[in-house]
């Protein structure tokens, strides 16, 4: 591992500061369970990391009924699903939080270090899109906002500059008959990187059977994780009936574009699109009637 200097500020203006000085030579450190494991293989070449885990702002998991929710960039997964609340009003986020790596990765790794890391295989990301999370980052020239669905560019790129921070999430409040789900499908039991990811929600109309606004996302079938606004727009309007749904689960499938790997071939992986996509809606629904 090379030599680097470490610094655990205690206000964002501290670590915006310290960005300023190093630009690209930097990282903040959300978790640790990526950055740390690249740093040491020497697959990622850095001077200085920057702990984000003293910052109040990073470190903020709160819920208001009007504006939604605040999720830190450096809460650890298991603050979340322990918070009783917070994990039964965001089911797809809670699925996730569970999901990535086991106990002890748990209690460092965050979904912001997760979102960040930018892997198209990341099992956050659907959740936070199927959510419709919004991010809130920082730097020298203040405050600005992406849509979770537009933050990843690239395998392992994104939109932040060399000189910012994602500082937080926030996840508009569910509304009345909501429900969502993630799932991901891997070769293994636990632990094991997703060879198709998918995040669903659904807000159902009062009758409990006609879809009011739907949202779909998949990951580690494309370069980024997917929005597939066609999936959303062959459910709203309708009664979720298998038509409908297969309907959806067949524009997940038109909208994957995936890779042959040493974890599935790039059919394997359209099917599953479709598979989860089914799965991920049925179970959202089944949420939603118990909202």
């Amino acid at each position: 591992m090379q030599a680097f200097d470490y610094v655990a500020p205690k206000s964002l203006s501290e670590a915006v500061s310290l960005l300023e000085q190093k630009g690209e030579r930097a990282r903040v450190l959300s978790g640790g369970t990526d950055l740390i494991v690249q740093v040491r293989e020497n697959r990622r070449d850095v001077d200085l990391i920057v702990d984000g885990k003293k910052i109040a702002e990073l470190m903020e998991l709160s819920f208001d009924p009007q504006s939604g929710l605040t999720l830190g960039a450096c809460v650890p997964c298991v603050r979340f699903y322990e918070d009783a609340q917070i994990s039964q009003l965001y089911p797809g986020l809670n699925d996730a939080a569970q999901l990535i790596g086991g106990t002890q990765i748990q209690n460092r790794a965050s979904f912001g270090g997760n979102l960040c890391n930018s892997s198209p295989a990341a099992d956050s990301i659907p959740a936070l899109i199927a959510h419709s999370a919004v991010c809130l980052i920082a730097g020298s020239g203040g405050t600005h906002t992406v849509a979770v669905e537009d933050f990843c560019t690239a395998p392992g790129r994104n939109v932040l500059g060399p000189k910012e921070l994602l500082v937080s999430f926030h996840v508009p409040p569910p509304p009345r008959n909501f429900g969502a789900h993630y799932l991901r499908f891997i070769p293994r039991n636990e632990m094991d990187i997703a060879v198709v990811g998918c995040g669903a929600s659904l807000e159902m109309e009062s009758d409990l059977r006609t879809v009011k606004k739907a949202r779909v996302s998949l990951g580690a079938v494309a370069p980024t994780p997917l929005l597939v606004a066609e999936a959303a727009a062959a459910l709203e309007g309708r009664e979720l009936d298998d038509s409908a749904i297969e309907q959806a689960a067949a524009a997940a499938r038109a909208a994957a574009r995936p890779i042959t790997d040493m974890r599935g071939t790039e059919e394997y992986r359209v099917h599953l699109a479709g598979v989860l996509t089914r799965r991920a809606l049925e179970k959202s629904l089944e949420r939603a009637k118990e909202d």
